[in-house]
């Protein structure tokens, strides 16, 4: 006679807050790898990314979200429509609020957005390992005082410390019900895809307040050579003459180390060598582009 297995449970779980929260070294350290690009700059996450973490029985679907915040330009917009789009259909939000940096407009805006929407919502108050606790506590008691959270969890993504805990009573959220993603499976993002933004983390990274973000990455190639490596063929696109020549350095060595560490990266990432070719192009009317929105993930706006 057989044993009974465990009933499985999945569920997904949207990952909310204002730029610069952490959201996206969180869903990294629940994952147990990284699945997002992490950078020091705000809103370097610009469309959904999909981590699968694993707990037990349990596979819980992160939605790792742009940063919310006040929209100006037709990207912006595109963004902030993707953070929105990511709480469709989530069995629980997440509302991440960087614990260091307290509670501003930013924040409040995403509460107010919050409140009328059904369904369950907890707080996490990220950056504890650098964050004053006195000051963290003032801040958990406002903020459940503007919303009603389910649970307040205290955890520092870049530690890990409290992520255990975390991502076992995340678990303990989901419904029963039979996963959605093979069991080795990370992420929902194309290996090309996760090519692009390796090497626009690098971009933010290695520039960090030289070029705005006047900039986006446009894979024209990728394959694969019969020895099992990867080839991919990347343009940098930026929108003026003055930002190339900020992208190529002098003598063009800030391109040669934003091709160096993005192909170390993603060689790491993927498994296998990657040879990677780094062009950069003007093109002043880029963020007008709806082929690139597609690339990148996002829904073209109006």
């Amino acid at each position: 006679m057989t044993e009974p297995t465990t009933p499985q449970s999945c569920g997904v779980v949207a990952i909310l807050g204002a730029p610069n929260a952490g959201k996206s070294t969180l869903v990294n350290a629940l994952v147990g790898q990284k699945v997002a690009i992490v950078s020091p700059k705000a809103q370097t996450t610009r469309a959904r990314v999909m981590g699968i973490a694993i707990e037990g029985d349990t596979q819980i679907i992160l939605v790792d979200t742009p940063g919310i915040f006040e929209p100006e330009r037709r990207l912006d917009r595109a963004m902030v429509a993707a953070a929105w789009d990511g709480t469709d259909g989530a069995d629980l939000v997440a509302l991440v609020v960087d614990g260091k940096g307290g509670i501003g407009p930013k924040v409040h805006a995403v509460i107010d957005s919050l409140r009328g929407r059904k369904g369950r919502k907890v707080l996490i108050l990220n950056k504890v390992d650098i964050a004053d606790k006195p000051r963290l506590l003032g801040h958990a008691a406002k903020l459940n005082e503007a919303l009603a959270f389910d649970e307040t969890y205290f955890v520092s993504a870049q530690t890990g410390d409290g992520v255990p805990e975390l991502k076992a009573a995340l678990a303990g959220a989901m419904p029963q019900g039979d996963w959605h993603f093979p069991e080795d499976q990370v992420s929902d993002a194309t290996d090309r895809m996760l090519a692009a933004e390796v090497t626009r983390e690098q971009l933010y990274l290695q520039l960090h307040a030289e070029l705005p973000y006047a900039s986006a990455i446009e894979t024209e190639k990728y394959s694969e050579r019969e020895d099992g490596s990867v080839e991919i063929h990347q343009q940098i696109l930026v929108a003026r003459d003055t930002q190339r020549a900020i992208v190529l350095g002098k003598g063009g060595q800030r391109l040669k180390e934003i091709g160096s560490r993005a192909r170390a990266e993603l060689s790491k990432l993927l498994g296998v060598p990657v040879h990677l070719y780094l062009h950069v192009k003007v093109n002043p009317k880029w963020e007008e582009d709806r082929s690139l929105y597609r690339d990148i993930g996002l829904d073209w706006v109006d």
